[in-house]
Parts: structure tokens; sequence; C-alpha cells
């Protein structure tokens, strides 16, 4: 298996015979915002585009240019939160894809890893639902990684919470480097939300000072391992079924 896996790396001769081994394209999208004290900013960015070269590295596919900043402007008042427009993420991601589409590619896979950026991917991939050549998914990582945590988290109902244990666990399986344990912490919401099914638009501050929400004390590196290595295999055994053949979407 050809060990060139993203896109920014290869010249345009590798890419031209990189390309002839696959159509399948992973696309990372993530954020530029706050992720507690004791994460970096870019978490959300960091962690989507690791999950895309694991998944790549297992069904030799090419990681196509990262989308690190989106629409974070319900965290805007938190220092260093970086927020794009979302017509403006619309109209570059909807070029970038284009330009995949061009040279060839046939199955784009969106591994992302911040909740803005869902509804922005679902109206670019409907707008592809008349080429019946070109198949589309997206993974919402912080949502997906909710059905697969059986029996690994234990901070409850707040285990996937902004920046807390889930999240943090993951972040220390991936770039133990960048988490600061020290700041680690235990936050409840300023209220509680007595109708969760419920979309509501507030700010994250309305229920965290710091920026973020449950217990991210009990996250370990080892947690984060298994959710890892869970949700890859989970992606993976997606595209060995659902995308095997050419004509199934």
């Amino acid at each position: 298996m050809n060990n060139n896996y993203f896109l920014k790396e290869m010249s345009w001769t590798t890419f031209v015979e990189r390309k002839k081994l696959t159509d399948l394209v992973i696309i990372p999208t993530g954020a530029f915002e706050v992720y507690g004290p004791h994460l970096p900013l870019g978490s959300d960015s960091l962690v989507a585009v690791k999950i895309a070269e694991l998944v790549a590295r297992r069904v030799n596919g090419i990681v196509g240019p990262m989308l690190e900043v989106g629409d974070s402007s319900m965290l805007d008042e938190f220092p260093g939160t970086i927020t794009i427009r979302p017509e403006s993420f619309k109209s570059y991601l909807s070029d970038v894809m284009d330009s995949l589409v061009k040279w060839g590619f046939k199955d784009f896979l969106f591994i992302n890893a911040h909740a803005g950026n869902v509804p922005i991917i679902n109206q670019i991939s409907y707008t592809y639902r008349e080429r019946k050549d070109i198949r589309r998914a997206q993974i919402d990582y912080w949502r997906f990684i909710q059905t697969i945590d059986q029996g690994v988290l234990e901070s409850g109902a707040l285990a996937h919470s902004h920046a807390g244990e889930a999240g943090t666990s993951v972040m220390m399986h991936l770039y133990p480097d960048l988490v600061d344990v020290s700041k680690t912490m235990n936050v409840s919401r300023k209220r509680k939300d007595d109708f969760p099914e419920i979309m509501k638009y507030g700010k994250l501050s309305d229920n965290t000072d710091w920026g973020t929400v449950g217990n991210s004390s009990l996250a370990t590196a080892d947690k984060g391992k298994v959710l890892v290595e869970r949700s890859v295999e989970r992606i993976i055994h997606f595209i060995a079924e659902n995308w095997k053949n050419p004509e199934q979407v």
C-alpha cells in the first residue's frame, strides 16, 4: 500500500500516480475555538486531521485540504476563538469540493470535529444529489463517538460535553504533549437544561466561565485510545460495507 496519504505533501506527478489507486478523498474540518483551559484552541482540527489520517492509512484514501476554522460564533467571547461566517465556509468548501471532483474523486468522506460545520457540509453534499457517480458521507465526530463509548466513560450525561471527559481523553491519546492535565476540572452547567431535546441558540458562556463543561479530570489516554480505535474501526466498516461497489450510495 502506498505511504502517501496527504494531498498537500504530494507533487503533482505523485498525485497523478496516487490518484489511480483510489477514488476516495477524506476532508477534515474543525474549528479554532476555546476548548477549556487544558486543551489547545485547535483541538477540533487536530483531532479531525488525525482521524482522517488513521482512516486513510487503512483504506488507501487520500486526505484532502484541512479546513481548520469554522463557525464558532457561539464561543467567540472567549479569547483566541476565530470564527468564519457560514457563507464564507460554504463557499470555500464548495470550491474545494469542485476542484476535487474535477480531478476525478468519486467518494467524499468528511471527518468533521465541529458541530457548527455540520449543516454547512450537509448543504454542500446535497447539491450533488443528482450526481449518481459521487458519494458523500459525514462523520460528525464528537456526536459519532457517543455511539461507540460503551463501558469507557465515567462522568454520565456530561461525558461528551465541550472539552469534557471524552474530548480530553481523545486529545490525551492523540496529542499528549498538548494537554495540560494540571488544568483539567469538573465544571457543572450554570443552569439546568430542562428541555435538552429542543435546539437553543445561546452562548457557551451562558453555561460555563471556563469554556468547558463536565469532568475532564476523569479523562485518560487509555480511554481516548479505545474511543479512537473503535471510531476508526466503525468508519472503516462503513466504507467497506456501504461503498464496496461503485454503484452503491
